[in-house]
């Protein structure tokens, strides 16, 4: 793979990629930990204070999280402004980050939604499994458009004319495969959250139970969709390794594959021990780099600069 160049404004993209991946981890900390509406339904103050005064654990947890957010936002708008006036010699770069703007734009507004109607911590609405699909959606579509960001900013980079439909179509089918399992992951999650299990042979009980709730009558779908899934991208990856002739298109494609293989062994160990808070930590960090690895690999693949 070769070294791609490391001035300031790439440094910063890269920044600020790695900086909104800790956010999103510090998010699934706050649900994880029951602390969402630890600033009640009030948003943009919290408890209806500007700072809250004298709070909990999970006050200082939620807000603590809002600053978090309030950073990652500017750190976007800053990329955004910056691509801009670099736009005549980096034409890809000011697209993608406006596209970063706007999604952590709606990352801010999601929250805030979720916030304001009670969908956080124990509580249970009808809405809420799709306020979660959304945000998960969102968050990936955000972490995808701050990846090429970087990445268009890292070299000179155009893409090829000559795209086959089987790219295209592969490319399509990852994405969505990745997509699903992300989905159901957050249903599986927020299932485990609102009706945890004191043993693994029970929780497989409440998922077969006919009088259980319909949403964890879903949750098997999934592992099985994990499974399927990682087959589908492992093919997708060694169709890239054996077809590419870019060989940094290869070199994540080798990582999108080893990531996979990580992935469903955590997944598997994280289903054992029942979920703690750390492994769902790792759990969620492994998706989003199986995710931003396979970007980059079709990036990569597209990328015409590489075969002149």
């Amino acid at each position: 793979m070769g070294m791609p160049k490391t001035n300031a404004f790439t440094k910063f993209a890269w920044f600020a990629l790695a900086y909104n991946l800790v956010v999103i981890l510090w998010g699934v900390f706050l649900r994880a930990s029951y602390s969402g509406d630890g600033c009640g339904q009030h948003w943009l103050t919290c408890g209806g204070e500007a700072i809250p005064t004298a709070p909990q654990l999970k006050t200082a947890i939620e807000f603590s999280h809002r600053i978090t957010t309030v950073f990652a936002g500017s750190v976007v708008v800053v990329l955004a402004v910056w691509a801009f006036l670099k736009r005549r010699t980096q034409k890809y770069v000011a697209f993608f980050a406006a596209m970063s703007l706007l999604f952590i734009v709606i990352e801010g507004a999601i929250g805030g939604g979720l916030v304001l109607t009670g969908n956080t911590a124990a509580n249970w609405t009808p809405s809420r499994p799709y306020w979660t699909a959304g945000h998960l959606i969102n968050t990936f579509i955000l972490i995808a458009f701050l990846a090429v960001t970087a990445w268009s900013a890292s070299d000179s980079r155009k893409f090829r004319s000559d795209i086959s439909n089987k790219s295209i179509g592969l490319g399509v089918a990852g994405t969505f495969a990745l997509f699903f399992v992300g989905v159901t992951g957050s249903m599986a999650a927020l299932t485990t959250m609102l009706f945890p299990a004191e043993t693994l042979s029970q929780g497989i009980s409440m998922d077969f139970d006919p009088a259980s709730h319909p949403l964890l009558r879903l949750r098997i779908f999934h592992p099985i969709s994990a499974i399927i899934a990682a087959i589908g991208v492992l093919f997708i990856s060694g169709w890239v390794r054996a077809n590419s002739g870019v060989s940094d298109a290869q070199w994540w494609a080798k990582t999108t594959s080893v990531l996979v293989l990580l992935q469903i062994a955590f997944g598997a160990a994280t289903l054992l021990m029942l979920g703690p808070i750390v492994m769902q930590l790792g759990h969620l960090l492994l998706a989003d780099l199986v995710w931003i690895a396979f970007v980059l690999m079709f990036a990569n693949h597209l990328n015409g600069s590489q075969l002149e």
